[in-house]
């Protein structure tokens, strides 16, 4: 380097090399032009927003740790310096900060984030559409606090981990990236009682809001589907005319027998009467007994008839219920369609995408919503819904095909199952657990002939752990479950926080790796950098750094796992990002 102006010592070593990049790419001055409306008394409100994002990125359980670790962050000038801020708030500031933060601050910090990491994201969509298409996957993760909580806003008990807990579930959406592995698109916290079957068409918006285009509608699809709808509203409608008419047959009869009650009643008056005043007794069959008895039988008839136009006036209701929601639905898919029809018409260049999501999403509603949004789908299906049918036809078959070490599918194609408007291709897995078979089904629409590729097909759809690795980081690494904050619009930076902190290190370790030839080799594979250790150890661990202008050398001291490596990290870094054309290039040649 040349004039060294200072050397200093930091116990967070990659915390100041990720605070140069987070420089390079404007993150900071971002952050810092966020308008917050808490006054600054030592720290600006915006320095302990970065505090927080760099808690999170140095994989900090608690946010006490700042100031009770054993190498307080808020002591560690170099990273406050590496992140363009004079000195770092204690926890009990940064704590205040964010619980006083509005939901529209919340939003602000948010979209600044979303807005540095576009262009990275940008580029890998680009790059993932000229290998072929768009892959997304989706999930959610449950994140549960103690039962005996009562601090977190808007927690609700709900199945986490196969127990009911209390606490939040977050919406997860990634996309799969030719450069790095795995990017996270979206998280979205939601309360503990949220189930993955609502959820799937919010993921589709939000993959589709970061990756910034979209696939053609399947309008076709729908339009058939509505018109194949219209013979059993007809049928409906003709249910609740003959209901109606019945119901009314009823009343009639009931009027009339009311009217026979009425008249039969004056009649026996009369005579009781005429008995008393002429003091005639009763007889078993004289004309007074005989009214008596004809009253009862019209009593009761009434009754009888009451309980038919009761019984009709349900049935009538049952059928007019059925009616109305079956054209509200009708209704909703009508919308859908012109909103459809005009994304349609909006969408110059679409592309090409598959969205994987595991058995909570696989509900027949869900999966004709994604054919129709225009994706490739790959889920299994939810619940019991087809566990019969499955078993019945796997166990009437021996063609199974091997597909993993105890893994064997079978499958038929376009099959047309109920309760789903589109044939799907549709296979049984059967996995051996050395005492007896467990089954599984999946299911597929799309133009790729899976059923005569099984192993392909099993191989593809498990594919998908990359999300449930990428849950598994965001507890093990970035701490996302243990809940540092108590107010709802902080719970949601932290959710947002930690998919960007997975995101930020795979960007950054690239970065370094261009720029740093002494960086650990494990560091240097782009699409797994090893982050956990570059979180775990990297960032808890001593350097010294010297520091020249806007440069800067970190050499790893004697203690460090890393001792005797040095980055000479420049904060300046050249970047192409995607320019519109190019994006479009790629999108209309799919």
């Amino acid at each position: 380097m040349s004039q060294t102006e200072e050397t200093t010592l930091t116990h967070h070593a990659m915390l100041v090399a990720w605070g140069q990049y987070s420089r390079c790419i404007g993150l900071v001055k971002a952050i810092e032009a966020v308008a917050l409306h808490q006054k600054a008394v030592e720290h600006q409100p915006q320095t302990k927003v970065l505090e927080f994002l760099v808690t999170i990125l140095g994989g900090f359980e608690h946010l006490k740790d700042i100031t009770y670790s054993e190498h307080p962050l808020d002591k560690d000038v170099t990273v406050a310096r590496a992140w363009g801020q004079p000195t770092w708030a204690d926890h009990s500031g940064v704590s205040r900060t964010l619980s006083s933060l509005t939901p529209e601050e919340a939003q602000a910090i948010m979209g600044v984030t979303d807005q540095v990491s576009q262009p990275l994201i940008d580029k890998e969509v680009v790059l993932a559409l000229g290998a072929g298409r768009l892959e997304f996957d989706g999930d959610l993760t449950p994140r549960p606090v103690s039962n005996a909580s009562s601090t977190y806003p808007g927690a609700e008990y709900g199945l986490m981990h196969d127990q009911i807990r209390l606490g939040y579930q977050a919406a997860i959406v990634s996309m799969t990236s030719p450069t790095y592995g795995r990017i996270g698109l979206s998280a979205r916290q939601h309360a503990g009682s949220t189930v993955s079957c609502t959820q799937a068409e919010s993921l589709v918006i939000e993959a589709e809001r970061r990756a910034g285009c979209r696939p053609l509608r399947r309008t076709d699809g729908l339009e058939k589907r509505i018109a194949d709808m219209s013979p059993q509203q007809v049928k409906l409608t003709e249910d609740v005319a003959q209901a109606q008419k019945r119901l009314e047959e009823k009343q009639v009869a009931l009027v009339v027998v009311q009217q026979q009650v009425k008249n039969t009643k004056i009649r026996w008056q009369e005579l009781e009467t005429d008995y008393h005043q002429h003091q005639r007794p009763e007889r078993p069959h004289s004309k007074l007994a005989k009214a008596r008895n004809q009253l009862g039988v019209y009593q009761r008839r009434r009754e009888r008839y009451q309980l038919k136009v009761d019984k009709a006036e349900k049935w009538l209701r049952q059928r007019q219920d059925r009616l109305k929601a079956y054209s509200a639905e009708i209704e909703h898919l009508q919308t859908r369609l012109e909103q459809f029809q005009q994304d349609n018409a909006q969408n110059t260049n679409p592309a090409t995408a598959v969205f994987r999501l595991d058995a909570g999403f696989g509900t027949a509603e869900n999966i004709a919503l994604l054919i129709e949004l225009g994706y490739e789908v790959y889920t299994k299906p939810h619940g019991n819904w087809l566990s019969g049918w499955l078993r019945e036809r796997a166990e009437s078959t021996d063609t199974w095909t091997r597909v993993g070490q105890n893994a064997a599918m079978v499958a038929w194609p376009q099959v047309q199952l109920e309760g789903c408007p589109y044939p799907l291709d549709l296979a049984c897995q059967r996995f051996w657990t050395n005492k007896s078979y467990l089954y599984s089904g999946l299911l597929h629409f799309g133009q790729h002939d899976v059923v005569t590729h099984l192993p392909e097909w099993f191989h593809y759809y498990n594919a998908r752990q990359t999300i449930e690795a990428g849950n598994k980081e965001l507890r093990q690494v970035f701490e996302v479950h243990h809940l540092k904050v108590r107010s709802a619009p902080a719970l949601q930076l932290q959710e947002h926080f930690a998919l960007f902190a997975a995101n930020f290190v795979r960007f950054a370790a690239h970065w370094l790796a261009a720029q740093c030839p002494q960086v650990p080799d494990g560091w240097k594979n782009s699409s797994q950098p090893s982050v956990k250790q570059q979180v775990k150890v990297g960032a808890h661990t001593s350097a010294w750094v010297s520091w020249s202008d806007q440069d800067c050398l970190l050499r790893f001291t004697d203690l460090s796992v890393f001792a005797g490596r040095s980055f000479h990290i420049r904060k300046n870094w050249a970047f192409q990002p995607v320019l519109p054309f190019l994006k479009s290039y790629f999108f209309s040649s799919i």
